[in-house]
């Protein structure tokens, strides 16, 4: 009495897929890339009604540059980011707040809630950060805008973590962490986006 159902899911990692040029090649790799990597897991959870939200984990885009015709090529093979004016995590990884807004816009169509999971940046720079967080959220609203239902986002990560195969190089943390005597600060960014949270304003 008084409770209410636990909310079922999965976290599903996407991209945004970019195609370099906008031949038929770049387009169908693009195409068959979004189908594959974004949307059949999510498609095949929601056809045996497993899904009560779509969870979705979002960082950057992928650059579609095919050089043939093969499987593996449409599949896998990618263009140079960095001849792009994007702004770029410590990993290399292109900013791309564009890419989240399409991403939404298209997960409109399954009419379900959309939770953000997990969308961050690693950077020594806390005002890149910041900038980061302010341009994904006001993509955010502008889907909500436009009608997705987005009924939550979480940025990751609340502190500096170990990362994969890079280690504690990169620093995705609101709060700073002193790996040789594990004192945590709170960055800026984490003032700034608590007072977002709090006020439900983003200036």
């Amino acid at each position: 009495k008084g409770t209410t159902s636990p909310l079922v899911s999965i976290a599903k990692n996407m991209q945004s897929f970019v195609s370099v040029r906008p031949n038929l090649r770049n387009r169908f790799a693009s195409y068959l890339r979004e189908r594959l990597f974004n949307l059949d897991l999510i498609e095949r959870l929601i056809k045996s009604n497993a899904l009560d939200f779509i969870g979705i984990n979002y960082y950057t885009r992928n650059v579609v540059e095919v050089k043939g015709w093969g499987l593996k090529s449409l599949l896998l093979d990618t263009g140079y980011s960095d001849k792009s004016n994007l702004k770029k995590n410590y990993m290399g990884w292109d900013i791309y707040p564009d890419g989240l807004y399409e991403l939404l816009i298209k997960l409109k169509r399954y009419n379900l809630p959309i939770l953000i999971l997990e969308n961050g940046v690693c950077t020594e720079d806390d005002d890149l950060r910041w900038n980061f967080i302010q341009q994904h959220l006001r993509h955010i609203y502008q889907a909500i805008c436009e009608g997705v239902n987005v009924k939550g986002y979480i940025y990751w990560s609340l502190i500096d973590n170990y990362e994969w195969d890079s280690g504690f190089g990169p620093r995705f943390g609101l709060i700073e962490v002193d790996y040789t005597n594990y004192k945590r600060t709170p960055r800026q960014s984490a003032l700034k986006f608590s007072s977002v949270c709090k006020s439900g304003q983003l200036e």
